[in-house]
């Protein structure tokens, strides 16, 4: 893909706003506080271009940095030079002139400490873990940062079953849980006490009451209609606000070991099925806050972030650098994007808190496209995307739209996330996530099972990308050490399983990943290049492509689309587009199937191993049929060993041996449901 010219200077729009009068007592504006502080705006350094990289990393190793150990440690930094100015805002509701609480950066580190106090108290010490199972309020950053103050905190995604959390809790042998009360409209509450029941180390539930985020009649109606909760375990249910109030906030209650420790767990769920533990120290954290103010932020921007606090993308790219640089966060509705009326207020929510940085996915920087920009937004500098590649066309969309560009990255939760981005002043290369930051190591290598290095790739010669950074903890990734076998380039640089290149100016380019190749009768299929032919048509929003089971080639490439809202098109025709641009005749698409909707993660990346099942049924029902064979599959389950299993029901009298030679065929593993 040729490089794409600096975009052009957004465009400036001057609407009048009572915003720009007005402020709550006690709480300046962001530029006004600093200047009631007596504090200068902080300079960003340049970083356009791969020189500047290497003079910003050339210019002291990174032990040298003036960071602090710990977190709460850099909070109470930043609390000190601004303390009156905005560090968080969270709005229960979407609409135009919904209430909102705001804390300043003294109330959030007051807050956090008393946080931290509680845990304490409740026996975490720096070895324990405190999970929250949360929506994004401002109780979740609070959580966050307080439990990884007291031990080591544990975001856990409310989406997930009751089993997958249960199965998170045990493995990071949590002794507290943060969760919600129970609420109408989300059975967040119900589902963590049936976890709970099945993770018998927890002691302790804190819970928080949305109810108190709500005004006039529906704040008197919930205590009326609030759902009942049932619960069938021993540990103490207490109110996390009520007891937090009861803690210190001035200071800590107990002395911080000032040493480098794993102070987070978080789990992976990507798109390769079953949940993994990642844990995080402390310099990962804080290297991560680092990039963000000295590259990107600082204490007069405001970002708008409507990812959840259980990823890392909104914990640590936004929320460390925000806690680094001073900048102010704000959180529209617990469900992020997924909230009423997000989408379509979004951009009166960047006019109404002056956003000047706005957090986003490609899924919903496609459904913002499909709505006007329909407030001032003059404030806007530019837009964050990340978790799932951006296409091309939706980039140049969102250009046209705003006036602002999108900076496209990457990172990933093993790396404690940033390895790249592209350059704020510099050169976007649209498709590429690109350079490197500073101190971030990352080779494109050829490796064996083990991680022995057989070779470095050459410029644009696609790899693994392999990454050692201050976030890479090289042979303690995962808490579970047999994860950590074999992933290890040389023993020091992270494997990521993406394939991607270097370009000759340092432009990082992700092709896919290694264990998503299709591989057609022994020939390795880049999926990437299938779901770029189906991406330059116009009516396609999305696409997933993968390997659908074969007798005889083992695989046969097949892709799934989701059409733009209000588009039309056939598969025939969108598999005849593709034809036309894929290079490799192997690579094209043998089955296209238009879905309402791909199935996604909750960050917005598409979800292959939905995908795979769908084929997967979709492939040995029709050789059932053909073979006039009564059987069919019930369901498609992950083994942790086998990967992805067909479970067989009997419809009727059928041949158990003929079945057992038609599916002996295929790769994919199947047992009798």
């Amino acid at each position: 893909m040729p490089p794409t010219a600096p975009p052009p200077a957004p465009t400036q729009r001057h609407l009048a706003s009572p915003l720009h009068r007005r402020h709550k007592p006690g709480i300046l504006p962001q530029s006004a506080a600093h200047r009631a502080q007596g504090e200068e705006t902080t300079m960003t350094r340049p970083f356009a271009n791969l020189a500047d990289r290497d003079a910003l990393q050339n210019e002291t190793p990174w032990e040298s940095r003036d960071t602090p150990v710990t977190v709460y440690d850099q909070i109470a930094r930043t609390r000190k030079r601004f303390g009156n100015a905005k560090a968080c805002t969270f709005q229960m509701f979407a609409t135009e002139g919904a209430k909102a609480e705001t804390l300043t950066w003294a109330q959030f580190h007051a807050r956090i400490t008393q946080a931290a106090n509680l845990f304490r108290s409740l026996g975490v010490a720096e070895g324990d873990t405190v999970a929250y199972v949360l929506p994004t309020i401002n109780e979740t950053a609070v959580a966050l940062f307080g439990g990884m103050t007291a031990g080591i905190v544990n975001p856990i995604n409310p989406l997930l079953e009751p089993e997958k959390i249960a199965g998170i809790l045990r493995e990071t042998n949590a002794k507290v849980v943060v969760t919600l009360r129970a609420f109408p409209k989300t059975d967040v509450a119900q589902k963590v006490a049936a976890a709970i029941a099945n993770a018998p180390n927890v002691k302790t539930v804190l819970e928080v009451d949305l109810n108190r985020y709500l005004t006039g009649a529906k704040k008197l109606i919930v205590p009326l209609i609030r759902p009942k909760n049932p619960v069938h375990h021993t540990a103490r249910v207490l109110n996390f606000n009520a007891e937090m109030d009861r803690q210190p906030a001035e200071k800590l209650s107990f002395e911080q070991t000032q040493t480098d420790r794993v102070c987070a767990y978080f789990h992976t769920g990507g798109t390769t099925g079953t949940p993994k533990v990642a844990q995080h120290k402390f310099s990962g954290l804080l290297y991560n806050g680092w990039i963000g103010a000295t590259l990107l932020l600082d204490e007069t921007d405001t970002i708008l972030c409507p990812l959840p606090l259980f990823h890392v993308f909104a914990a640590y790219p936004v929320f460390m650098a925000a806690v680094t640089a001073g900048s102010h966060v704000v959180m529209p509705t617990p469900q992020g994007y997924r909230g009423d009326g997000v989408f379509d207020n979004f951009w009166k929510l960047v006019e109404r808190h002056k956003a000047t940085f706005i957090i986003s996915v490609p899924t919903a920087l496609a459904a913002l496209m499909q709505r006007p920009v329909n407030a001032d937004i003059s404030t806007l500098k530019s837009g964050f995307s990340g978790s799932a590649a951006l296409p091309v066309e939706l980039y140049r969309r969102f250009q046209e739209a705003t006036g602002v560009s999108i900076i496209e990255g990457y990172g990933l939760t093993e790396a404690t996330c940033l390895v790249s981005a592209n350059p704020v002043t510099g050169e976007k290369r649209v498709g590429s996530v690109g350079i490197p930051f500073p101190y971030c190591d990352t080779r494109i290598l050829m490796c064996s099972a083990d991680g022995t290095i057989t070779r470095e790739c050459g410029t644009d010669e696609v790899g693994e990308i392999c990454v050692a950074n201050p976030g890479v903890w090289a042979g303690n990734t995962y808490t579970e050490a047999a994860k950590n076998v074999g992933l290890y380039a040389g023993g020091t640089h992270l494997r990521t399983g993406d394939l991607g290149r270097i370009d000759a100016d340092g432009y990082l380019w992700i092709t896919g990943r290694a264990k998503d190749l299709i591989i057609r009768g022994g020939h390795n299929i880049d999926p990437a290049m299938i779901e770029e032919a189906m991406l330059s048509h116009p009516a396609v929003s999305f696409a997933g492509a993968i390997g659908q089971p074969d007798a005889s080639a083992g695989e046969l490439p097949c892709v799934y689309v989701e059409l733009v809202a209000g588009a039309v098109a056939t598969p025939r025709e969108l598999a005849d587009h593709a034809a036309e641009r894929i290079p490799e005749r192997a690579a094209v698409p043998k089955y296209v199937e238009v879905l309402p909707e791909l199935p996604k993660t909750a960050v917005g990346k598409v979800f292959k191993p939905d995908l795979r099942r769908m084929a997967i049924v979709r492939v040995f029902d029709a050789s059932l049929k053909e073979a006039g064979l009564a059987a069919s599959v019930a369901e498609v389950v992950e083994d942790k060993k086998r990967g992805l299993v067909a479970r067989i029901r009997r419809d009727g009298a059928v041949d158990d041996a003929k079945v057992k030679d038609l599916l002996g065929a295929f790769t994919v593993a199947w047992d009798w449901a």
